[in-house]
């Protein structure tokens, strides 16, 4: 009993020890899905933020001293150009262009008859009938009356002058503004009151100001491309809108201001775009979007390979032997989906898009391959560096 009892308990220690000499079976590697780093030329966007103003933003102001008879507009809406805004009341002016057309009458009338005296005398006076002085007083009288009449007809183009303006009109075809004073009101005494304005928004312009830095990248590229006048002419820029959409009309290079602006230390920049449909109107905020520059061969990754962790940005690459490196990496723009890699990344790699959770550097994977995502509309988002 006692030796089959020792024989059965060294099996038992024979069968643990066999077991502990047996290796513990190793973990599949853990699966990670992977994507092809893209390389293709990319477009670089630049996207500032600025104002809507009109082509023309014109000041109506009362030019002659009046009551204001009437406001003949609707306000907001759009004018034409000649379209009558206000009348101011011509009988003071009517009586005035009347006064001057009498005095330039009797000016007239003097004028003749001192010409009749000169005639006259002429001939007397080289008949020695009459003294020479009497002939020059008659010359002194013509000329003074050439002169009063001229002083006439001056003083009654003045008084026409003024008489039409009374009938204010709009010297462009825009969108008037609000009145700013009513029928009954007195115009004019002392300064030319201003009424309203009206605002061609046909072309439309659109403000803008750009840091010192993108002015220069933007003025070197201008002076590869032949100069400003070039770059108008083949530069196009959109029009972002302050609901997302975006301007059907495609818009140009129209200005940029000669100096940075000491407060801001930005440079103003202008773009003109067309504007038939009247929809934008001065004063909207938006943002103009244009290609600053072509990248060649620029590297591509899903936005999902791309994690940041204080301002560093990194991904996983899948390299020989499926190992995986983590590596620092330097981003651009995003493009379509896509994160631009300027630095840390070669063509042909592969990197993580997901599972990055379950890995570390130098893990082997199983890597698949990744659902491509969907393509954006075509167009870059901002080429904003990352800091």
């Amino acid at each position: 009993m006692k030796r089959a009892l020792i024989v059965a308990l060294s099996g038992l220690v024979a069968t643990a020890v066999t077991g502990c000499k047996k290796e513990a079976p190793v973990g599949a590697p853990p699966e990670v899905y992977v994507a092809d780093v893209v390389q293709k030329d990319v477009p670089v966007y630049l996207e500032l933020v600025g104002q809507t103003r009109g082509f023309q933003d014109v000041e109506i102001r009362a030019r002659v001293e009046g009551y204001l008879d009437r406001v003949a507009f609707t306000e907001g809406t759009f004018v034409s150009k000649g379209t009558l805004l206000y009348q101011i009341d011509p009988l003071p002016l009517q009586a005035a262009l009347a006064n001057a057309k009498a005095n330039l009458a009797t000016a007239e009338a003097r004028l003749q008859k001192t010409n009749t005296d000169v005639n006259r005398l002429t001939p007397l006076a080289k008949q020695q009938a009459v003294s020479q002085q009497e002939l020059d007083n008659a010359l002194s009288a013509r000329d003074a009356a050439r002169a009063q009449v001229d002083a006439n007809k001056a003083a009654v183009d003045k008084a026409t002058l003024d008489l039409g303006y009374t009938r204010i009109t709009s010297p462009i075809a825009g969108f008037v503004g609000t009145t700013q004073v009513k029928a009954g009101n007195l115009v004019g005494r002392g300064e030319s009151t201003l009424l309203t304005t009206v605002s061609q928004v046909d072309p439309i312009l659109f403000r803008a100001g750009v840091s010192e830095a993108e002015y220069l990248r933007i003025a070197k590229r201008v002076l590869e491309d032949g100069g400003l006048k070039a770059t108008r002419q083949k530069a196009e820029v959109e029009l972002l809108l302050a609901d997302g959409t975006v301007h059907v009309h495609k818009g140009t290079l129209d200005t940029i201001e000669r100096a940075v602006d000491p407060t801001t230390g930005t440079l103003a920049i202008q773009f003109t775009f067309p504007n038939p449909e009247r929809l934008v109107r001065p004063g909207q905020y938006g943002r103009v979007r244009g290609v600053t520059e072509t990248k060649a061969g620029a590297l591509l990754v899903p936005q999902r390979a791309v994690t940041e962790l204080q301002n560093l940005y990194s991904l996983a690459v899948v390299g020989a032997g499926n190992k995986v490196e983590f590596r620092n990496v330097k981003v651009g723009p995003r493009v379509d989906g896509l994160w631009l890699i300027e630095e840390g990344l070669k063509p042909g790699e592969k990197v993580v898009v997901e599972g990055l959770q379950k890995v570390r550097d130098g893990m082997v994977v199983s890597p698949k391959p990744a659902t491509a995502a969907p393509a954006g509309k075509g167009a870059s988002e901002p080429a904003t560096e990352a800091k």
